[in-house]
């Protein structure tokens, strides 16, 4: 049994804490031990855009992944929206030493249209439907779709799936339960996954006002995961036998922070998500938090789309009565200095410490 006596964000007042035998938040305990008197403290992060299980060179083995999750944990992040991954994580999902997973399965894509061997590929995007119907049940209420990715017949991005499939598709994934989301980095593709319905994109780079307005209505949620945007000027220097691919990509990046803030202006809902998994190292959430606030965001709203507003999203409670006690403390406010973040005092996670600062 726990105290914990801090600042509650993303309120201002002091309060006491009480995590019980079963690690849940409790009414006051006799004899509880005092983690922490003082700081601030924070409903568990979020990482909405994460792959355990996805490497460099394709799919990990599970104690690789179980390193990931650490690694994420460690930083604070105790609740992953993983957005595919071509090996099997549910074995994870047992410990109770790591974050909670909730699961995409496997990406859906067309062949040599995503990275080889992780996604599954269709040789006919009239399949669609079927698949994400396969992944829907696979998963944990969510299926990925690569909306785009480079053509090399036409030197460019474009989109994979007809408007129709895909309308059909979603339906299928919503009448089955779960959610979709897709992989976007142009413009061309976005305007038809919106329009069938998705619940959110990831990326969005190409996002035009027209859309943006049309998912503000519509409550679709973007993840703009900018510090893998961060990659786009290196992986245009790598196409140099696609120029009008590398230009695009070169556009995308500079303009996707003005595309994040437009967005918020807008009202659409915007998350924290750092695409960790292949290029982007895991356990660098603080540092998507930072990039949304430079893009727009106000600090607090920035923390809040890694915390309690992505757990609302994603139907987790936060620091309530009779939730899990999962939670994270900062010596100072991360709202006044969100390179704090870098820097958590304590990790509780279902109600034992397993994470302090030094």
């Amino acid at each position: 049994m726990y105290r914990l006596r801090g600042v509650l964000l993303p309120g201002e007042e002091t309060v006491e804490l009480w995590i019980d035998g079963a690690g849940r938040l409790s009414e006051p305990l006799r004899g509880a031990e005092t983690l922490v008197d003082g700081g601030f403290i924070v409903p568990g992060l979020v990482d909405a855009h994460c792959h355990i299980g996805l490497g460099s060179g394709g799919g990990v083995d599970l104690e690789e992944a179980d390193a990931q999750a650490r690694v994420d944990r460690d930083a604070g992040t105790l609740l992953v929206r993983d957005c595919g991954s071509p090996i099997d994580t549910s074995p994870l999902q047992a410990r109770d030493d790591l974050p909670e997973i909730i699961r995409a399965g496997r990406h859906v894509a067309r062949p040599k249209r995503y990275i080889a061997g992780v996604a599954q590929e269709l040789d006919d995007p009239a399949l669609l439907p079927d698949a994400v119907a396969e992944q829907a049940a696979a998963g944990d209420g969510w299926v990925k779709l690569v909306g785009d990715w480079i053509d090399r017949g036409a030197g460019d991005l474009a989109p994979l799936w007809p408007d129709d499939v895909l309308a059909t598709a979603i339906d299928t994934a919503h009448r089955a339960g779960a959610r979709v989301t897709a992989h976007v980095f142009g413009a061309e593709s976005i305007p038809g996954l919106v329009r069938a319905g998705i619940d959110c994109i990831e990326h969005g780079t190409g996002l035009t006002d027209d859309v943006i307005a049309e998912m503000a209505a519509r409550g679709t949620a973007l993840v703009p995961t900018l510090i893998n945007v961060e990659t786009f000027p290196g992986i245009a220097d790598a196409a140099v036998r696609y120029p009008a691919y590398a230009a695009h990509m070169r556009r995308l990046h500079a303009g996707a922070a003005e595309v994040v803030r437009r967005a918020v202006e807008a009202g659409v809902p915007v998350y924290a998500g750092t695409d960790a998994g292949g290029g982007i190292a895991h356990g660098r959430l603080a540092d998507e938090v930072i990039a949304l606030h430079r893009a727009g965001l106000p600090a607090t709203e920035a923390l809040g789309a890694a915390s309690w507003n992505a757990r609302e999203w994603l139907g987790r409670p936060g620091l309530e009565p009779g939730a899990r006690a999962d939670l994270v403390v900062y010596r100072r406010d991360p709202r006044i200095d969100l390179t704090v973040l870098h820097e958590p005092a304590l990790v509780v996670l279902r109600g034992r410490p397993v994470h302090a600062g030094t």
